[in-house]
């Protein structure tokens, strides 16, 4: 006979390292998932990207062909 299945269905808690938390279901053992980026502050969905510059080539780009933001 097939054994009971064991891998329980339950509530559990995200935590992002932003500070939001939320709660879905999922099937894994910790009742607490901790995550690094999420929904409310991933730059796809908060349409703010972040150029990080440390060898100025963004920067000398904007200055060679006279871009403007």
């Amino acid at each position: 006979m097939k054994k009971k299945n064991e891998n329980e269905y339950k509530n559990i808690i995200i935590k992002c390292s932003c500070g939001n938390n939320f709660s879905t279901k999922s099937t894994i053992k910790k009742a607490i998932l901790n995550v690094e980026i999420c929904s409310e502050c991933h730059p796809f969905y908060t349409k703010k990207q972040k150029i990080i510059d440390t060898e100025k080539r963004v920067d000398n780009f904007n200055k060679k062909f006279n871009y403007n933001k």
